[in-house]
This record gives structure tokens, sequence and C-alpha cells, in this order.
């Protein structure tokens, strides 16, 4: 079917306003606004159904600061609709336009489902033509193309406000909507949706986590080639609608619905005291290369959206690749930061989300090709009122830069050395202890020369990005067969030990060490300086079966398998144990560095954190045997309900035991037990950090790879 691109329509148009972009419901109707430097002609498409043709095709006319605009009478939320854009077609100069290809608005707060790639008609291309991307595709797809959906931003929010906790107060709980309630044994109404997560909020309290970071939610685009091998963009990381929560995570009661249910949920997580952080994706689009699909903005404006690059007598046909998607958004450009900008402050403001976790952020401060901790992006972030009070955290590397400890002040990173340090340690990998304490302490070699702190390091040891926690002590190499890539996919550096058998055992001895080096990982990302992230499924060992990269398993091999958590109960109890004691001694939640009296990094200061060897020496920090820190905290001036206490932290690495000295405790104090990962469950963490008293109380003997935590009080 052809839709006939002529003005058609018996409603009143009125000119409207150029702000805000989108579509903005107002009294008496809805003013549309769409940016489009490069285009020569804007239609406004109306449409009463999903699979049907247009009831109105209006031709924009007023244009203002290259916005298109139009207020169109008498329609309201829930309408649908989409744009045509004329302009010329010439790939080699970077203009895209095709105006037989019905467009999502880059604005559009809804989707009425999901874009499949069907007989390839959202190709704006003839893919059967040798030139390619050169052709046009002049099919019309207005029919099969899902349709944006207008969205009134009422919602009775009954007093909610953000919990506004402080950064260092923080325990992070990564997870996925859909995952986290799509096994059937999560015994939820409405599995694998906004409104069935709420069904596991209870779980969440209980652990003692008091924010999640939930992985992409905004509206995303399946890849076509996942789709030919009967797989699935499950992680969500190829947004498509930077607006829009995605339409799968609804219940699909209505078009739009999944914008109320979304927000239910921020409402019933705020009013049990957990923060919502989104894993947002600016870095790049769904639309992919210049072979990909055109959705949106390829065909509404690509030079202004896209970092475009090619030869002389091509300059704009390919896109820069820092993302490895196939495109990256041009955060130089002034349309995009404000694209970038109004989505950040949507969220905030209208769907009350605490802060962003951001993919690949340093492609956000390329300028020029190059990072830079001061780009345009940064600056413009970092003078906004609204996002001042947003928690802003970076995934501090793309394809090609690293740039750990280098974002701006009011930033905070996911602290990939941190990560690698712990597993390298935990394994039994010797020679790690000037770089373990360096991250047991805040990394202030990373994040103490520009005025931040520790909580700027959100500190983990598994994400969504790797292995579970249960699989990085039970496979030496990944497992990703299922991926259909043969085995290639996901990294090969894993810092990774199966204990002694690949996988599943039976062998009772295997299993003992692995839930003891599970909780060895454990107890350091939850006792280190910073902002603690762990992956959710941990507490009760899910397993992915080694895959590395389950990116693309929207299956039980990514799914919670709710089960576990039962049997696996005292593990669930060890995490929430953990966690409650770093929130009773916050000594282990400080704000500020360490300063010890053995780390290299300033001698001269007072030092409120002591290192010792197991005899009670200093440590020798480049010990390339070295496999056992052992470290004093005192807490007494640290303000707590736990009044005045010693913390000493033994971490042992090392296949042998040692008989470890203790620090003699101040007169009046005695040392008690309360962390042992080699005991039996029940034994291993002392409700409360309360365990029994130490006797003798001057030596511990510690057993191989076992964390020991004392209490001084």
């Amino acid at each position: 079917m052809t839709t006939e691109l002529r003005h058609a329509t018996s409603r009143r148009i009125s000119a409207g306003a150029f702000h805000p972009l989108g579509a903005a419901v107002r009294n008496g109707g809805v003013n549309f606004a769409l940016y489009s430097l490069h285009a020569t002609e804007v239609f406004l498409l109306l449409f009463d159904r999903e699979d049907g043709g247009p009831t109105d095709v209006i031709r924009v006319e007023a244009r203002d600061r290259n916005v298109w605009h139009a207020f169109v009478h008498g329609v309201g939320p829930g309408q649908m609709y989409g744009y045509k854009v004329r302009g010329p077609f010439d790939p080699g100069r970077g203009c895209r336009f095709n105006d037989r290809k019905l467009l999502l608005d880059p604005y559009a707060k809804a989707v009425t489902g999901k874009l499949v790639n069907r007989g390839n008609l959202l190709l704006a291309y003839d893919p059967g033509d040798p030139a390619r991307d050169l052709s046009l595709d002049r099919r019309d797809n207005a029919a099969v193309v899902p349709k944006s959906v207008v969205v009134d931003d009422r919602f009775d929010w009954q007093g909610d406000a953000p919990p506004a906790i402080p950064f260092e107060r923080l325990v992070i709980y990564e997870t996925h909507v859909k995952g986290f309630t799509a096994h059937p044994s999560a015994g939820v109404d409405h599995p694998g949706t906004y409104l069935g997560f709420i069904g596991k909020i209870p779980h969440l309290k209980s652990l003692g986590v008091n924010a999640v970071e939930l992985l992409p939610v905004h509206e995303f685009y399946v890849d076509d080639f996942l789709r030919e091998r009967g797989l699935t963009n499950y992680w969500g990381y190829n947004t498509i609608g930077f607006f829009a929560p995605d339409v799968s995570y609804g219940t699909g009661r209505y078009p739009g619905c999944q914008v109320e249910e979304f927000k239910t949920l921020v409402r019933e997580l705020h009013r049990a005291g957990i923060e919502v952080i989104l894993d947002v994706v600016y870095n790049h689009t769904g639309e992919g290369n210049e072979l990909g699909p055109t959705i949106s903005f390829k065909g509404i404006d690509n030079p202004s959206y896209y970092v475009l690059t090619g030869g002389p007598h091509d300059p704009g046909r390919y896109y820069m690749n820092w993302t490895g998607c196939g495109n990256s958004l041009n955060l130089d450009s002034g349309p995009a930061i404000r694209l970038v900008m109004d989505s950040l402050r949507y969220w905030v403001e209208t769907m009350h989300v605490d802060g962003f976790r951001f993919d690949l952020a340093s492609v956000l401060g390329r300028e020029g090709g190059m990072y830079r901790k001061c780009a345009s992006f940064f600056d413009a972030v970092s003078q906004d009122p609204v996002l001042q009070r947003a928690k802003l955290i970076a995934e501090p590397w793309d394809l090609g830069a690293y740039e750990v400890g280098n974002f701006p002040v009011d930033w905070s990173e996911w602290n990939g050395r941190f990560r690698d340090s712990v597993r390298r340690f935990v394994k039994g990998d010797a020679g790690q202890l000037r770089e373990l304490g360096f991250r047991l302490t805040g990394s202030a070699d990373l994040y103490g020369d520009d005025g931040r702190s520790a909580y700027n390091s959100v500190n983990f040891v598994t994400c969504h990005d790797g292995f579970t926690l249960n699989d990085l002590v039970s496979y030496d190499g990944k497992h990703n067969e299922a991926n259909g890539e043969g085995n290639r996919d996901g990294t090969d550096d894993n810092h990774s030990w199966n204990c002694g058998a690949e996988g599943p055992t039976g062998n009772p001895e295997i299993v003992r060490l692995r839930r003891r080096l599970a909780k060895n990982h454990a107890c350091i990302l939850l006792f280190s300086s910073g902002t603690p992230m762990m992956l959710g499924g941990d507490e009760f060992l899910r397993t992915q079966g080694g895959n590395n990269n389950a990116y693309c398993q929207d299956n039980p091999v990514s799914w919670f398998d709710w089960g576990e958590a039962e049997r696996n109960a005292d593990m669930v109890g060890f995490f929430r144990k953990a966690i409650a004691f770093t929130k009773k001694h916050t000594i282990l939640q400080r704000r500020r560095f360490f300063s010890g009296s053995d780390t290299a990094r300033d001698r001269n200061a007072i030092p409120d954190i002591q290192w010792f060897d197991g005899n009670l020496s200093p440590p020798r920090w480049d010990d390339p045997e070295g496999r056992l820190l052992c470290f004093l905290l005192d807490g007494s001036e640290e303000p707590s309900d736990a009044g005045e206490y010693l913390l000493f932290l033994i971490l042992n690495g090392d296949y042998r035991e040692f008989e470890v000295r203790i620090p003699p405790p101040p007169a009046g104090m005695r040392w008690r037990r309360a962390v042992d990962t080699s005991l039996s469950a029940g034994e291993d963490f002392a409700e409360n950090g309360d365990g029994p008293l130490l006797d003798p109380d001057d030596r511990y003997l510690v057993h191989p790879r076992t964390t020991v935590v004392l209490l001084g009080k």
C-alpha cells in the first residue's frame, strides 16, 4: 500500500508552538513539534489503528528555529501518529530522506509495539540493488510500522518523593525488568513486566539493598541478525526511543499503558525506600550503520544526530562506530545534546527516577573524535538544575577509550579495576596486594586528585556483562554456544576459577569451596570503601550455565529461578547479614578516603587505617607471592548505632592456612568473631556481627581462601 503524501484532513490545524519538542497535550488538542534542519517538507500522519492507514495526513507548515510544528485540535492522549519527511536523498553527503517510510517521533513517550523489519520495509534503500545504501526503496511501510502514542503526563503519585539516599549509603542491585520475574517460579501477577517487578520488592527490601539499577528500559530495536537466529536483544542496549518505556515490559492493556505501569513501579520502589537508577544508552541508536534500518533519526535529520564519516567523494556516507553497534550519536551537535538533555530531565521530572548509569559513557565526551573531560555534554549536565539532584554513573570506556578515573567531579564511575583486582585475589593469584589495597580503600589513585570521594568508585565484582557470581567460581572458560557465534563472543579475560570441575558438580568439597569463594567476593565488595553494586541473583547463586554474554538469551538462561533462592537460603542470609553489617558499621561507608600508615599514598597523613601482614608487621606490598592482607579500622569516630568499635579484617587468598596475630584492643574492648567464610552456614556470619569471643584473643587460625572479620567492642 502506498500513501500519497498530500495534505488530507478535515481537522482544524493551527500553527502551534516550536516548544516543547514531541507531542504535548494542551487544552483542546495536541501540539506536535519535530526538529529537522535539512528537511524540505514534514508530514504528520494520524492513525486510529496500529496496522491501518492514516486517518489524517497533515502537511506541517510552521517552522521556527528548524522546528516544524502544528497544533491539531480535537485529538488527545492515546492518539497514534508518525511522521514522513521529505528532503534530499544523498547518502554520500549524509542525507537519507525517504518520504515513503513512516518514522517514530524522537520524542515519542510511548510506542504501540515492537519494530520488526518485515520484508526489509524498515530499510530506506533497496537491499537488492548492487548500489546498496545508495539506492532508494519506494515501498510504503506505514501499515507495518508501530506508531508513536500521545501520552498524558498526569499520574497519581500519591505523594511520592525521591528517597534522596546519600551516595555513600547506597547498595545497588543491578537487574533486568523482565528477567527478574519472567520465570514461572517468580509467582507474581503479570510476570516479566513493570507491574510484575513490584511483586518482588519485598525480597529487595529484606535483602537490604536501597537502589535498583535497571538494564535499559528505553524502547529498543531487536537486531535483524538475532531474529534470524531465533534470538533477541534481551539486554536492550539498542535504543530507538529515548523517552518511551519499552512496550514489551508493559501488560498491553491499552496503547501506551507501559508509561503508567512504569510510573507505578517507581512509586512502589520509592515507597519501599529503594531508588531507581536507569541504565541508559545515549551513545548510539538502534538504526545501525548505513545498511541498517531507517526508523527515526536517519530519516528526520541524519547529519544532525550522528557522527558521519567517509572519503573525499562521500564524506557523510558512513557512520563512526566507537560503540561497536554501527553508529555513534553526535554529542558534538546541539540538536543531539538537546535530545539527550530533554530525555534525562523527562525521566527525572516526569518519571521520578533517581539517577542514570551511562553505557559507554566515554562516547558522550568525544569531540572531534577525542574524549574530553570538559566536553559540551558534560558541561550541559553540570549546569542543569534538574540533573544536579540525579545520580550520574559512567561506564567509563568504549571501543577506543578507557577513561576510568577521568570523568568530571559530579560523576561516579563503574570501577573495572576493582572488579579485576578482587577477582584475581580471590581466585588465588599472587602479587595483588598493592593493587588490592587501593581498591579496598576507595581507589584514591583514580578519584582522589580532582575533589571526588571514595563513593565515586562504584565497586562491582559481577554485572550483567560477564559471569554471574556462581559462574565466576564454577567455570574456567565461557560457554556461549547458545548465542550462535561458535563461542567466539564474550570476553576470555574473566579471572575465573572452577575450583576443580567445570560447571555443576556433585563433589561436596568443590561445592563448599565455591560457596566460600562466593562469600569472599561478597565480603570484599560490601566491606570496601566505595559504592557497592551487586548483580541481581548473586545472593542465591543464580547461574547462566557459563554464558558470559547472555545479551540475546530471553529465556531461562537469563531469567531468575526463584527456586534457587529457596535452595540457597543460606547464601541469601549471608548477603542480608553482610549488607546490614555494612550499614551498621558506617566506617565501611565513609565518604573520605582512608589514609593508612603503610600505604604509599600519603605517609604524612594521620592514619585511620592500619595495614598488617599475618605477624602484625607492615605488609610487603610488592611481594610477588603475597596472598594475605590484614587491616584495622577504628569506628569510634564514625556516627553509627554501633557505639565505639574496631574492625580487623583478614583476607586470605592463599591455598594455605595461617595463624594470624591480632592487635590488642583498647582497654575494655574484646575481640569477637563476626565473619569467617570457612565455617558452615549459620556460623559463617554472626547475627548483627555479635559472634563468640576470641580465645585466645591474640591470634586467629585462618583457613585457606577465607575472609575473616573481627569486631572489637
